[in-house]
């Protein structure tokens, strides 16, 4: 059986004690279960491993997949330039796992790499592994912006591709937890971070990979997590196999989960397939969502998939609209999400239509076709978007810092003609500093120049 098995781990570099100085024995079961795990892993004489990393080259919309003979990479970033490590790439995999991918419809390759050298998502396992003895070739590939399902056949095109070259070979899943543990941590604290461990452990630990597959995004996000689409490639490598879960650790001494997991292949079984049952569950999420959507929720949606599938626009507006969409005007801005990423946000911070109903037709065509960060929307993508409409309040002058609230209150910035908006309440937005900050930018202004502030809320309808 080519797949032998698959390890999940972290990446700190705090666990080498070049760099952790004395703080590495904060998480030392950790520390200990990796080299369990790498041992576990060298135990099985794999010809080839798998690495997949959040830190190396990632897009939205391809699965990055490493050139070259070989990389080289070292921990200077994190003070310990002399801790060094070359890995040889499997050259012939690759091009079967890209060919396995061209004939899945799946956009993966070796175009557009930024850095060469191994990041730290894929340095620390190998530090480990070549610990623990491991010499042979590596593939590294990195993760994207692309549904759960996707990153899952991925990992069905990883399996066959070694299959069909008959390699012996590990899957090392790469990715930390929750970074939103603990209020004194790096990231701060969100009650999302321990929930989403505690599914993914409780996932790891009973060998139900579909979880990986079936998490809600707004968690995912909420909890900040790094490693997720690792494990999920991992699901799709382990797809149609029985395994023996074993997580050896688990520990959030820092405010960011670390997890250890062994999952050793002990034959076929045909009731681990996933993907039709990945399939059904987002369906079914979807449906229940659409389902539940308001009037301004769903005059968005009616707007954008008019526009999309005929190339016109809205011309007349739906009866029995609630008045507060048909009698008053206001600034609106119409968010798309696909697969829990942002697909288009455009907005209006003051009426420029006759009604909100007409602004929200306006702006979610705009959201859709308009915003210069990504791609129109295409038709086959509609039935996954996930719309939300905010209705702005007016703004007012902000004379204090303390006058702003990150979850209460979106921000203006403005240097004479240029403004720059941030709504409230927004994913990885934190603090009042880091929401300024994104509005400037968004507004062209530079950190040296002058600029004011206002406030404004909003009511969020999703």
């Amino acid at each position: 059986m080519p797949v032998l098995g698959a390890i999940l781990v972290p990446h700190p570099p705090i666990l080498l004690p070049q760099i952790g100085r004395g703080q590495e024995r904060g998480v030392q079961a950790t520390i200990e279960a990796y080299r369990m795990a790498a041992q576990r892993a060298a135990d099985w004489q794999p010809e080839v491993l798998i690495i997949t990393s959040p830190h190396t080259v990632m897009y939205a919309d391809y699965f990055h997949i490493s050139p070259n003979r070989g990389a080289s990479g070292n921990m200077s970033a994190f003070g310990a330039a002399e801790i060094r490590l070359y890995a040889v790439y499997d050259e012939e995999l690759r091009q079967e796992v890209i060919r396995q991918a061209e004939e899945a419809d799946i956009q993966a390759g070796t175009l557009g790499e930024r850095d060469a050298a191994l990041d730290h998502g894929t340095f620390l396992p190998l530090y480990f592994l070549q610990e623990a003895g491991v010499t042979c070739p590596i593939l590294r590939i990195g993760l994207s912006g692309f549904s759960p399902l996707e990153h899952y056949r991925l990992g069905r095109c990883i399996a066959r591709a070694v299959a069909v070259l008959g390699r012996r070979a590990v899957f090392v899943a790469s990715g930390d937890l929750s970074h939103k543990l603990k209020d004194d941590g790096p990231y701060g604290y969100a009650p999302e971070g321990p929930v989403f461990d505690q599914r993914v452990t409780q996932a790891m630990s009973e060998g139900d990979f579909l979880q990986f597959l079936t998490l809600d995004y707004n968690l995912c996000g909420r909890a900040a997590e790094c490693g997720l689409r690792s494990f999920q490639i991992m699901a799709g490598v382990l797809d149609g196999l029985a395994v023996q879960p074993d997580l050896l650790s688990y520990e959030g001494t820092f405010g960011v989960g670390y997890a250890v997991a062994v999952f050793p292949v002990t034959g076929p079984d045909e009731n681990r397939r996933f993907a039709q049952c990945c399939e059904e569950a987002e369906r079914a999420r979807l449906a229940e969502r659409k389902a539940a959507e308001d009037p301004w929720v769903r005059l968005a949606r009616l707007s954008l998939e008019t526009f999309v599938r005929t190339g016109k626009r809205l011309e007349k507006l739906p009866e029995h609209l609630p008045t507060e969409l048909t009698n008053r005007a206001a600034g609106a801005f119409v968010s798309l999400h696909l697969h829990g990423q942002l697909r288009g946000c455009i907005g209006t911070t003051g009426p420029t239509a006759e009604s909100v109903a007409w602004e929200i037709v306006q702006n979610a065509v705009s959201a859709g076709t308009g915003d210069p960060r990504f791609t129109p929307v295409e038709p086959q993508e509609l039935d996954q978007l996930e719309y939300s409409v905010d209705i702005l309040g007016e703004a007012e002058a902000v004379k204090a810092l303390g006058d702003l609230d990150v979850k209460q209150y979106g921000v203006i910035v403005s240097c004479g003609g240029r403004r720059g908006l941030l709504l409230p309440d927004l994913e990885g937005v934190d603090s009042v500093g880091q929401q300024i900050e994104i509005a400037r930018q968004k507004g062209g202004i530079g950190a040296k120049e002058p600029y004011t502030l206002e406030r404004f809320e909003v009511v969020r309808h999703t």
